[in-house]
Order: C-alpha cells, then structure tokens, then sequence
C-alpha cells in the first residue's frame, strides 16, 4: 500500500508525474500533507476531481487519536492507534516559547530496564517512517502552535530503527523546517550504533540513558547492559564526540537509595571526566508496578552540588504532566489495560 506521508516535495512531483499529473501537483500534495495536516487525499480540493477518485486507495499515512490527556502545565499525552490497531504514545510538552515533542519509534521496547513502564509491555514492531512523523503532526494539530523541537525518549529504542529513525528526522527538517539543532535522540546504548549515527553527520543532540555509574548496577537497572559494557559503551561515546564534534548528554534518572548517592556522584563525574559532555538529571516518575522511588528534593540537591564541585555541567530536568501519566508507556498501558481486547488479540 502506497504511504505519501514521509515523501518529500521532489518525491511527491515524480509520483504524481507518474500518475499523468503535471509535476506542480507535488507541491500541492505536499503543501496540504505537511502544512495544513490532511488524513485523506479526498480533503484536497485543489486536487482535480477525477483524479482523486482515481487515486482513493493511496493512504497519506496519518493515525487515529483514540486517548487524550491534558495536565494542568498545558502538557499533552496522545494514545494512536496504527493502521494494524497498535497503540503507541506521544506527547506535547508547551511553554511560553516552544514546543516539544516527545517521539516514539517502536511499539513497546525491547530492552526491559526495570523503571520503565514501555519496557514493561514488551516490544511488537518497529515503527514505519510515516508512523514517527505523524506524531509531530497530530501533536501540532492538536495543540493548534507549529511544533519546535524534538525528543526521541519515547516508546522503543530510536537506534533499533535506525533507517527509520534518520529518515524521519530528514523529513522533519526539509519537510516541516525543523531545525536539526532542536533535535534530540535518546538511546540506552546498542553496541556499534551510536558510532554509526555519528556517520550520517546531523547536527542533532545525542542523549546517552546511562542511569548508574558502574558496570554493576548498571546490569541491575538495564538488562541489555549485559552485551554492551559500560567502558565499550564510553569509547563509542567518545567516537561520537570525535567525529561529530559535539557534546554527548548523559540522562541519569535517579532513583531513591538505588543511584542517587554521594559516592554515585562521584562516580559518575569520573566515568564522563575527559570529553565535551553534559549530564541530565532526571528525578524518578513514579509507575504503579516498579519497586522504586523519587528521591528527595534534599538528595536531588546534593546530587547535583557533588556534580558541580567536581565540574561537571548539569542540569535537572523539570517534571511535566505528572497527572496524566507522564512516565513513557504509563497511558498506554493502562489504557491496554482497560480496553476490550478483540477476539484476535485474545487468541
């Protein structure tokens, strides 16, 4: 089946040339694709008649909302259902000068780290090109504001879809004009990928899920830590670094009693001493069926007073939409929950 949305503008001239379509039908195509938003190639009236009921089988590739939750700080958490019924989540987080978009590039996830809701669920499938950009789209629409920046720190794990996940993010920037520099792609770690991702030259953000400061505990939090060594997982880093030139950011979410120590801090501030580097305090959001807690402002505080006095620059990151399940795979999961299962899924 035919998918226009991910297509670019030359793209779309070639396939309605292909059609008998004069080549200025692609710009047309693409300014109602990606400018105002369109499910269905028949909400084109510049289109001739004729030839869209021609064209009536081809998909522009866009998902249906089936759940949304809005907190009281304005964020949004959006439940799509795929064309094959899968559920996935994103969100839209506003403030008075951009908005974020948090992507998700798989159903579920397959690295299982124990304080992650979507690791919980499982993984199904990786995520289609047009199926990572219609969450942009949908969140713009549903907040009515163009969308500014992007982070990939949703369902999945964005390395595991690499093709699609570069891909998409091309399109974000030819096609919607986001900037890559307002792009940020979060990865738990996949041995050889980060260096790979290097290579494609973008001039995006790279955030490393690190959680703990040793091999160790490490294994304990992320399962996956097993095949990929936390001192390979710092050479590829520093590749990373080497080759592109830019800083990676570490995310470390804490966790009461398990990360969130002195000696902790201290150990991270030498793991990442030696290249440009930057450190993203994340304070747990608590999931219903993990054993674990959000630590104390008091602890949050030293945490980042150790990090500092050892020079190493960090940052907390600010919790949004706490009401509405904002924990990635939280609202999907229990909305799945909650859901009548078709005779299919029950089989």
């Amino acid at each position: 089946m035919v998918t226009l949305l991910g297509k670019s503008r030359s793209e779309l001239a070639q396939w309605a040339v292909a059609r008998g379509q004069p080549a200025f039908r692609g710009k047309q195509l693409h300014e109602w694709i990606y400018e105002k938003g369109v499910s269905q190639l028949e909400q084109i009236p510049v289109l001739p008649k004729q030839w869209r009921e021609a064209i009536g089988d081809v998909k522009v590739g866009r998902s249906e909302v089936v759940y949304s939750a809005v907190t009281k700080d304005g964020t949004q958490k959006l439940l799509l259902q795929l064309e094959d019924g899968k559920i996935i989540e994103t969100v839209g987080i506003p403030s008075s000068k951009r908005l974020s978009v948090c992507v998700s590039t798989q159903v579920g996830c397959p690295m299982g780290c124990t304080f992650c809701a979507t690791g919980k669920g499982g993984w199904q499938r990786n995520l289609a090109k047009h199926e990572i950009i219609d969450q942009v789209l949908t969140i713009q629409q549903q907040m009515e504001r163009r969308v500014s920046h992007l982070v990939f720190m949703g369902m999945g794990e964005p390395l595991l879809n690499l093709d699609n996940l570069v891909g998409a993010i091309h399109s974000f920037h030819e096609d919607m004009g986001i900037s890559y520099r307002h792009i940020t792609v979060s990865t738990v770690g996949i041995p050889d990928k980060i260096p790979q991702l290097a290579t494609y030259n973008l001039p995006l953000t790279l955030a490393v899920s690190l959680h703990a400061p040793t091999q160790q505990l490490r294994r304990q939090l992320i399962p996956s830590a097993d095949r990929y060594e936390l001192d390979r997982l710092m050479a590829d880093c520093q590749e990373y670094v080497k080759i592109t030139g830019r800083r990676v950011s570490f995310e470390y979410t804490l966790l009461a009693g398990v990360n969130d120590g002195i000696e902790q801090a201290i150990n991270l501030a030498g793991l990442i001493r030696g290249f440009q580097s930057h450190v993203n305090l994340i304070p747990y959001n608590p999931i219903g069926d993990a054993d674990f807690r959000r630590p104390t402002a008091k602890a949050i505080q030293k945490f980042v007073e150790v990090l500092e006095q050892e020079k190493v620059a960090v940052s907390v990151r600010r919790t949004r939409g706490l009401e509405a399940d904002a924990a990635c795979g939280q609202l999907r999961g229990r909305f799945t929950n909650l859901t009548p299962k078709s005779p299919e899924d029950q089989s």
